[in-house]
């Protein structure tokens, strides 16, 4: 595996970074003890860095998994909607209790979309400094689907880390496309931010192209580490590989093309409409306000996933 110091933090961190959100409740719910084997297996097979977020509720996950490895050698990075101080103290503690650990390696405010919002959020992000001062997290920083929000985040000496959304076609990204976003975490990199993308499979609308994707996002030379979403060992296997630039080996390969999965809507689809309309196959309809889907019609194309705007559909 290879390995990067993320930034200036002094954190090293393994260039494929296992994406939580996959194993959650919010997607495939997997058991915990079948979630924590995984993620032991990930660590063993040379992946140190872990994202999650208060959101999805693995921390029970992550409590479980570093009773079994060492906590020296595990990178934690998790994120919260907090807005202010006392939101920001409830988290941490939070996140610290439910995981069982005395400090959090990275915390994130959690889609942060502009200056604006950064500045809406800034006691929080000056109770994390001071948390961090005092050993409870080691570095600071925000994720984000926005452009301006990681253009804006320079500015701010305390924001070590990004988190942004980067796939070939720029699905996900709310103001712009793929090539402004890259410049904008060019500029973050060079100014010392530490930069780990995220859904670059485009929250699995891609997977079709999964070689294409992965071959835009190794080819970059401005990020640290790559979160990808994992919930098999083969896919772990598989990730791995590519990686490291090898050839995924054919029993793995074979069985990730036998992998069932399924069209998931998040819970806060607001009902527009937009994958309905876009839908070739008929298979979405919108009941309750809600995007639903008929399994039996969908062929799990991703189409409607990249016409999304608040980004709710993926394929896990």
């Amino acid at each position: 595996m290879r390995y990067t110091i993320l930034g200036q933090t002094g954190i090293k961190v393994s260039y494929l970074c296992f994406g939580c959100l996959t194993i959650s409740p919010l997607q495939r719910n997997l058991p915990i003890n079948k979630g924590v084997d995984l993620l032991v297996y990930a660590f063993d097979m040379g992946i140190n860095f872990y994202d999650t977020a208060e959101l999805y509720k693995t921390n029970e996950y992550l409590k479980e998994f570093i009773k079994l490895r060492p906590r020296q050698d595990i990178v934690i990075a998790t994120k919260s909607y907090a807005y202010d101080a006392r939101g920001a103290q409830q988290s941490l503690e939070k996140a610290l209790r439910e995981m069982g650990t005395d400090y959090i390696d990275i915390f994130l405010m959690h889609e942060q979309e502009s200056d604006l919002t950064i500045k809406g959020h800034y006691e929080a992000l000056e109770y994390y400094l001071k948390a961090r001062d005092k050993g409870f997290i080691r570095a600071v920083g925000l994720s984000t689907h926005n452009i301006r929000a990681v253009t804006a985040s320079i500015k701010y000496e305390g924001i070590q880390v990004i988190h942004p959304i980067i796939n070939y076609k720029g699905v996900g990204i709310e103001d712009g496309g793929i090539d402004d976003m890259l410049e904008a975490v060019s500029n973050a990199y060079s100014a010392g931010k530490g930069i780990y993308a995220m859904k670059p499979l485009g929250g699995g609308t891609l997977i079709k192209d999964r070689q294409a994707c992965f071959d835009f996002v190794l080819g970059l030379k401005n990020i640290h580490s790559i979160a990808v979403g994992m919930q098999t060992r083969e896919e772990v296997s598989a990730n791995i590989a590519v990686f490291n630039g090898r050839k995924i080996p054919d029993d793995i390969y074979n069985k990730l093309g036998q992998y069932r999965r399924k069209l998931h809507i998040d819970d806060w689809c607001e009902g527009c409409g937009n994958c309905k309309d876009h839908c070739g196959q008929k298979a979405l309809k919108i009941i309750h306000g809600k995007a639903r889907v008929d399994e039996k019609k969908c062929i799990l194309c991703g189409y409607c996933g990249a016409k999304c705007p608040l980004f709710c559909i993926k394929i896990i």
